[in-house]
């Protein structure tokens, strides 16, 4: 099968880019997992559904100045944050029994 360099040249451009968002899924993930961890020792809810509508509302603009259409970007942010809340909710499972 004959390869086609520019449709080689931009799949590893999609390569490169998909790497990028894994890498910074990764760190935003180790940050929310110490705001986790933070929330259990003040004894904050996991969820936080008025900075959920910020950063709903923050993103959107952001899509749209990018081109990108909000909707996705909403979707998006939607199932990273339902991820996020399932990790924190972990984590008050998770954190030890102080009574005696």
């Amino acid at each position: 099968m004959q390869t086609d360099p520019q449709l080689d040249r931009l799949r590893g451009s999609i390569d490169n880019l998909d790497t990028a968002i894994i890498s910074l899924l990764a760190e935003r993930f180790k940050i929310t997992q110490q705001i986790g961890l933070l929330k259990r020792e003040r004894g904050l809810a996991p969820a936080d559904p008025e900075r959920e509508v910020e950063q709903i509302g923050r993103l959107r603009q952001l899509a749209i100045q990018s081109n990108l259409d909000p909707e996705f970007a909403e979707k998006l942010l939607n199932f990273i944050v339902a991820e996020v809340v399932r990790h924190h909710e972990a984590i008050v499972r998770e954190a030890p029994d102080t009574t005696l």
